[in-house]
């Protein structure tokens, strides 16, 4: 048996890699490590709209409640709200039954810890070293069992949550939801409405097997046709389990994670707020990010790719805003994981105070064309571009030509024999020449 945590949990298709039998042993192990020194530990407990997430959840609660774990079951709750929950409640943990963006036949398991962060990988090692070695639990009999409860009032918790971190409305703007048929399709209406915001809802009608289907983040084509159609201000994608947020302006034109956190950059700074000036983003982030903060005396400080990798850079060195190009952003002044929603109330409140719109604010980053070519090579050899002078003397070659307008990428697949090539600069035609070139040479110096 391999590893089972990923970058985000422990994933797989439901009932055939991620199985009851896996949640079980999960939760038992969970609560076995989070709840150390507290005999009934109490773990919060939310989930997207996938058919298996009553399965899953099921077998979660049996394996907590089997070391004496209490439940609070929050029922359908955006990834962000279980963290806020899980404080809420001052529990052990949080749990987070979600594949996020992934298909619907795809589910996971995730932990935040009793402060709502994302478990350390110390931690998620030692859950899964129980697992894996078929560790001999001491189990409870009796009265010692754990119980479950139910939250009537999440949602609110949650909401009140948002509300605080705002001080205008948005009455006066049009908007268009895309909920991915998905965690948020309760609250964002909601929240939205209670602001003062004319809505137009899509993807807010889960079955168990639409989350994500030709909607959300990863499917933004229909939000664009309906902005544009509706004559609306905006629009505001979000993910199944609600911690990603895209946008799209009047023009139906989409707006990434990095021109959202420039737009965020830009207003922070300008009120002081932001820290050290500086906004953590990923290797894979944008060039215009770079450029257009240093424009404004802000840098970005690079991180592998993860949003875990990104929390992890905040949290050391003391900073305050940083995500990914896919719509993960961490505002940790208010939250301590990426949250779709926080960021989606968090950019309407700029337009409005900014007395603008998104078109003007994304205006401000210019966004350099990025070309991505795969190298295939023999799978042992693909970390080995690192230590191939031939290769690495093209790379500075290509570089030194961009003259600080380009920049090269190299990046190793992690499941396939692959080289990836990622090339960025001003001309597409030239871009994609010079990716080609130098991913032929990587075949014929690795393949």
């Amino acid at each position: 048996m391999g590893k089972l945590f990923g970058t985000d949990g422990v994933r797989g298709i439901a009932n055939i890699e991620l199985t009851p039998q896996l949640a079980f042993q999960l939760g038992r192990a969970g609560a076995y490590v989070l709840g150390s020194g507290n005999h009934k530990p109490s773990i919060v407990i939310g989930k997207d709209t996938r058919i298996s997430g009553d399965m899953l959840e099921s077998a979660l609660i049996a394996g907590i409640c089997s070391m004496g774990g209490n439940v609070i079951q929050l029922g359908v709750m955006p990834t962000p709200g279980v963290a806020v929950l899980t404080r809420h409640f001052k529990a052990d943990a949080g749990v987070v039954i979600s594949a996020s963006h992934n298909p619907a036949e795809f589910n996971g398991i995730k932990f935040f810890n009793k402060d709502g962060f994302k478990l350390s990988d110390e931690v998620e090692n030692e859950i899964e070293k129980l697992i894996l070695e078929d560790y001999k639990f001491d189990l409870l009999g009796g009265d010692s069992v754990g119980a479950i409860t139910q939250c009537d009032y999440p949602e609110q918790v949650y909401m009140d949550f948002l509300l605080e971190s705002l001080d205008t409305d948005f009455k006066g703007l049009k908007i268009v939801l895309d909920c991915a048929n998905g965690a948020s399709y309760k609250i964002a209406p909601e929240i939205f409405t209670k602001l003062g915001a004319q809505i137009i809802c899509i993807g807010d009608q889960p079955d168990g097997i639409n989350i994500n289907c030709n909607c959300g983040s990863t499917h933004l084509g229909r939000l664009q046709e309906a902005v544009v159609s509706e004559g609306a201000d905006l629009g505001l994608a979000f993910d199944g389990d609600a911690d990603r947020l895209l946008a799209v302006d009047n023009l139906g034109r989409n707006i990434d994670g990095d021109q959202i956190m420039n737009i965020f950059a830009y207003s922070m700074a300008k009120e002081g707020k932001l820290k050290q000036n500086t906004v953590v983003a990923t290797v894979m982030s944008n060039m215009g990010l770079e450029i257009v903060l240093k424009e404004c005396n802000c840098k970005a400080v690079k991180t592998a790719v993860g949003d875990r990798y990104v929390l992890e850079t905040m949290l050391k060195e003391d900073y305050n805003l940083g995500g990914e190009q896919s719509g993960h952003i961490i505002l940790l002044d208010h939250n301590t994981t990426g949250d779709g929603l926080l960021t989606a109330v968090q950019l309407t409140q700029i337009i409005k105070k900014e007395n603008t719109s998104l078109q003007m604010l994304a205006d401000k980053m210019t966004i350099y064309p990025q070309v991505l070519v795969n190298a295939k090579v023999k799978n042992e050899n693909k970390n080995k571009y690192l230590e191939d002078i031939i290769i690495e003397e093209k790379i500075a070659e290509i570089e030194e030509h961009f003259h600080g307008k380009g920049r090269v990428l190299i990046r190793p697949s992690g499941t396939e024999p692959l080289v990836r090539v990622m090339i960025e600069g001003e001309d597409q035609e030239e871009l994609e020449s010079i990716a080609r070139e130098l991913a032929d040479l990587i075949v014929e110096r690795l393949g």
